[in-house]
């Protein structure tokens, strides 16, 4: 969220302006979207998904190329959930839009124990479906509304609690190969979103499920990278840029490389690594 008074400071056009350009060059640098593409947008009611919503409908109908946007929206079946709000709001809009009514709420709340983080297993029922749905649509991509806080926080949590290094890119093939799952946001920053959806008004929705639980690592992490930005400006900058220029051969994977088998006389450069994949590690090939 914006820093006390970063709202009142920004200049709104220019804050429209960075959002507009870094969403256009995440999706230029990484080809999220290809004339002819339908791209279901994943709109859950947050700051982020409407931002991104609103972000692609502005390039759409000033990109050189012709797309499709179709919003998708799942209620989960959460307690006191607005049911109205997006229907209407997109409506308004005159977007194409479907709403999935599934109540995923109920099996996490059976599954997961009393006080335990539910963001897991809501994101892996949540993903399933979407996928079903963007499969019966006929979409080409799906878009979801990650953002570089998002990623960057994401790349903490795998280090700190989960032994990988790996966060989540901009562009990903799933698992069976059947989707291509986009983040137009993934050069945003947090509070710019926060502030420009305050600034649109949009009629946000808070996740009952899993926001409410504060006691989540995530928010640990949000606030070790919070007191960062306070004590090193282009810190958090520079965590990003790092995971855009990774190189293999001073990392320790032996799955990426062929430790064993390197000696003097036989120099490895970072073109002989063996990239790793969405479907299992590799072994090396040299």
């Amino acid at each position: 969220m914006p820093a006390p008074g970063y709202a009142q400071r920004i200049d709104r056009n220019k804050l429209h302006k960075r959002l507009r350009r870094e969403v256009g060059r995440a999706i230029d640098d990484y080809r999220m979207i290809a004339n002819g593409d339908k791209v279901m947008v994943c709109l859950s009611g947050g700051k982020d998904s409407y931002t991104m919503l609103d972000m692609l409908l502005q390039l759409r109908d000033a990109a050189p190329i012709r797309f499709e946007i179709l919003a998708v929206n799942l209620d989960q079946k959460q307690p006191d959930f607005p049911e109205h709000v997006l229907p209407d709001y997109l409506a308004d809009l005159g977007v194409a839009h479907q709403i999935i009514e599934s109540d995923t709420y109920s099996i996490v709340k059976r599954v997961i124990p009393e006080g335990k983080t539910m963001c897991g297993l809501c994101s892996r029922l949540r993903r399933g479906i979407l996928y079903r749905v963007a499969a019966e649509n006929g979409a080409d991509k799906i878009a979801l509304g990650h953002h570089r806080d998002d990623i960057i926080e994401t790349l903490f949590l795998n280090m700190f609690y989960g032994g990988t290094l790996k966060a989540m890119p901009p562009k990903l093939l799933s698992d069976d190969k059947q989707h291509v799952v986009i983040r137009p946001l993934a050069y945003c920053a947090e509070r710019d979103i926060a502030c420009y959806a305050a600034i649109r008004e949009f009629p946000i929705i808070p996740c009952n499920l899993c926001g409410s639980q504060n006691h989540l690592q995530r928010q640990a992490i949000k606030d070790m990278l919070r007191g960062w930005k306070r004590q090193h400006p282009g810190r958090i900058q520079n965590i990003f840029r790092s995971i855009q220029n990774v190189a293999p051969t001073q990392l320790a994977d032996r799955d990426l490389m062929d430790f064993q088998s390197l000696a003097a006389g036989r120099p490895m450069g970072d073109d002989e690594w063996v990239p790793n994949t969405a479907f299992g590690r590799r072994s090396s090939t040299l």
